[in-house]
């Protein structure tokens, strides 16, 4: 008998979101590895997958393009907005590496962090506090950058106060010929920041979907808070919070081009996001599946080998 049939009326799908087609799912999931780069009617012409074979060299491709946007948008004088996530973080090294050696100063920069977690209300951790986005980020990249930096006033972190107006200053920006370049990691249930699977029932089209531009308090899926803890907190749940605040599709996919990473591979074979990354690559643009309007969007895609699988049982 076919598990994934079995499982479908039954447990799995009290756990998976309204509008995951297991069927679709398993199709994804069953590509061969040589596949992966096949293209799909549904990518962008600019879309384009990266694989890389170990986490350094992951890092400093992605590196390498974040430096190659922020130097191309100075050569032509250009204001550049940056949506960044904290995760993956390996870039980052290597951005200010290139930047540092090329000595390309990044005063031409806004920084939009994408998320940041918080309580029900939107009311997020101390900007000092080791578990927050805007610690990691400063820590990161905006630190290190030493004299190079982004201004601190062109920087914006996702508090309630501030995120709901980062759609009016990135407008502003795009109006004086901004540049918007979306770098993103993609979540266990296929999340872009933290825009999570189950907020697709709360609209009744793509188009409403798409219109919305953050949300406050988000509540997290349980599968994110479990990646979470195994990639971030060392499998502490106390430690997680279960809501963030994050900004929606509005935002994501008014991008002009994107910078991707999926580096979800652990040890001794295992990994958490293959799943996730086959989707995007093939499930096709669903409003249930994030994700799947990245291939939609210009840009790169970098992913370790392991990724592309073959996704099968394995008792090593």
């Amino acid at each position: 008998m076919d598990m994934i049939t079995t499982l479908k009326g039954s447990y799995f799908s009290e756990i998976l979101p309204d509008g995951w087609d297991l069927e679709k799912i398993k199709q994804c999931v069953s590509n061969p590895p040589e596949s992966v780069f096949d293209r799909q009617e549904f990518w962008h012409p600019g879309f384009t997958p990266v694989m890389c074979t170990n986490l350094e060299e992951f890092g400093a491709y992605m590196g390498h393009e974040i430096f190659m946007q922020i130097k191309q948008a100075k050569e032509e004088g250009r204001k550049l907005i940056l949506i960044l996530p904290v995760g993956p973080m390996g870039m980052y090294k290597w951005a200010v590496y290139f930047l540092k050696q090329w000595n390309v100063d990044c005063k031409h920069v806004y920084g939009f962090n994408m998320d940041e977690w918080s309580d029900a209300e939107g009311n997020t951790l101390p900007a000092s506090d080791p578990a927050a986005f805007q610690n990691a980020m400063t820590e990161a990249f905006y630190g290190p950058l030493g004299e190079l930096t982004v201004p601190p006033e062109q920087r914006n972190f996702a508090t309630k106060e501030n995120l709901p107006t980062y759609w009016d200053k990135i407008a502003a920006l795009k109006a004086e010929g901004a540049k918007q370049v979306l770098v993103y990691g993609i979540g266990r249930m296929c999340h872009i920041a933290f825009w999570e699977p189950h907020f697709a029932a709360e609209y009744a089209t793509v188009e409403e979907w798409k219109a919305a531009s953050h949300r406050i308090g988000a509540r997290l899926h349980p599968f994110t808070i479990e990646q979470n803890a195994i990639t971030s907190f060392r499998s502490s749940w106390p430690l997680i919070p279960c809501f963030a605040n994050t900004i929606g599709p509005r935002i994501i996919f008014n991008s002009d081009y994107a910078i991707g990473g999926a580096d979800g591979v652990l040890s001794r074979g295992m990994q958490w996001q293959g799943m996730s990354f086959w989707m995007t690559l093939r499930y096709g643009p669903c409003k249930a599946v994030t994700s799947s309007f990245i291939p939609t969007l210009a840009g790169k895609l970098f992913f370790m080998e392991e990724l592309a699988g073959p996704l099968c049982a394995d008792t090593n």
